[in-house]
């Protein structure tokens, strides 16, 4: 094919790809597109044969690893962790929004990082939105909170975001390691974003909440709470024995969704769709597209941009570039493409790139498929989204966030070593 045609079809169909994806016309599912749109690439020769399947190879580990935390996180909520979270919010935070929004952040940040930024927009916002109800408390600061920290949380661990997943096995580094690197820009992050929101939203907790009277918190469910933190033992333990994390991650889901099928509280059929075929679908046949993207010149062009190295203004260039590019292409296409540029300079400039792709998105809608599924979520509890308030918060938030996670980071790799 002509270089100059395959380079405008790869693009013209990333494009295609990331629009149908922010505004899912007629309803329909990320794959409807994207899938169609990869075979194109293939069939037309963009990418060749050989470079997709070995694209697809790649994927292959982190899909696992993600269907098997959907699961996770699906059968916990099943379990009523989640409810359970929302009763103790409610029960310790009567009259008091202030009090409320530093649990949110809490609960968010922890299940964010352990189960993944999915569970937080899927499974917590929900609980939050019914939580500042039974309190009578304005619900914009605490579910602004649960999608900024959908983001930013999710720096901590390897199953926290797809993008971390897909950076950790870029990186070499051992879960713990990764994890060890990753603590400081992390609490650096929340930090940020617990100040701004706590300001930027006074009006609305200066309101204060009824005080009402909330029924006794349901009992925890230890067995799920047992589960994940086995699960999380596993993660390290796999990791050091040189063996894929994500055995661990199935051995923690088929361990609940046995219970749960033992129980007749699920099917067979809801544990497959808790594990979102299509959206694997869709992250296979993304990866795809942007490969053609990146095989047609986008490689190049941005090898000369890239910093190279890890010195403090390497790491912050490379994380302002992909928080640029984050907010321009979707921060997993981003990922896609930053991580084999940045790669042989070594953990240092691909933990950069995922300070950059995962603050970053809290700056527009479309910075993120988790803030997109976030807003609808928001508007299906009739509550909407102002583009404007989204914005001049993610200004407020994004560069002092990004700016001290490098700092922080910078000081980690010195500390600990990459």
């Amino acid at each position: 094919m002509n270089t100059s045609f395959a380079e405008a079809l790869s693009v013209g169909l990333l494009v295609v790809v990331l629009a149908c994806a922010v505004v899912r016309p007629w309803g329909w599912a990320e794959s409807v597109v994207a899938v169609p749109a990869a075979g194109v690439a293939i069939g037309a020769g963009a990418i060749s044969l050989d470079h997709a399947a070995a694209e697809a190879a790649r994927l292959g580990p982190v899909i696992g690893f993600l269907a098997a935390v959907l699961v996770l996180a699906q059968l916990c909520d099943d379990e009523g962790l989640f409810h359970a979270c929302g009763a103790w919010m409610a029960r310790t935070a009567v009259g008091r929004p202030r009090r409320l929004l530093v649990q949110v952040f809490a609960a968010a940040s922890v299940i964010t990082a352990v189960l993944s930024l999915d569970a937080t927009v899927v499974l917590l916002t929900p609980v939050v939105f019914a939580t500042a109800a039974r309190l009578g408390a304005r619900p914009k600061p605490h579910v602004y909170a649960c999608t900024h920290l959908s983001n930013t949380a999710s720096l901590l661990l390897p199953v926290s975001n797809l993008t971390n997943l897909l950076a950790f096995a870029a990186s070499g580094l051992s879960f713990t390691r990764f994890a060890a690197l990753m603590a400081l820009p992390w609490l650096a992050a929340i930090a940020v974003e617990y100040a701004v929101l706590r300001r930027f939203f006074a009006t609305d907790l200066d309101a204060g909440a009824q005080a009402r009277t909330v029924d006794t918190a349901p009992e925890m469910p230890l067995f799920a709470l047992a589960t994940v933190a086995c699960t999380l033992a596993g993660f390290v333990l796999t990791s050091a024995i040189g063996i894929n994390p994500a055995w661990a991650a199935l051995a923690g889901a088929l361990v609940l969704a046995a219970r749960a099928l033992a129980q007749r509280r699920t099917t067979p059929t809801a544990i497959v769709r808790s594990a979102a075929p299509s959206f694997l679908a869709f992250v296979l046949a993304l990866g795809i597209v942007v490969r053609a993207v990146v095989d047609n010149g986008l490689a190049s062009a941005l090898a000369h941009v890239v910093p190279h190295g890890t010195a403090l203004p390497a790491l912050l260039g490379v994380a302002v570039l992909a928080a640029v590019l984050a907010n321009i292409i979707n921060n997993l296409p981003a990922t896609l493409v930053l991580l084999p540029l940045t790669a042989p300079a070594g953990p240092g400039a691909v933990l950069a790139v995922l300070l950059g792709v995962n603050i970053g998105p809290n700056l527009t809608y479309a910075g993120s498929l988790a803030t997109l599924l976030w807003r609808r979520i928001v508007r299906e509890h009739d509550t909407e989204v102002d583009l404007g308030e989204f914005t001049r918060l993610g200004l407020l938030v994004v560069p002092a966030a990004l700016t001290l996670a490098v700092v922080a980071l910078w000081g980690a790799l010195r500390i600990i070593g990459g």
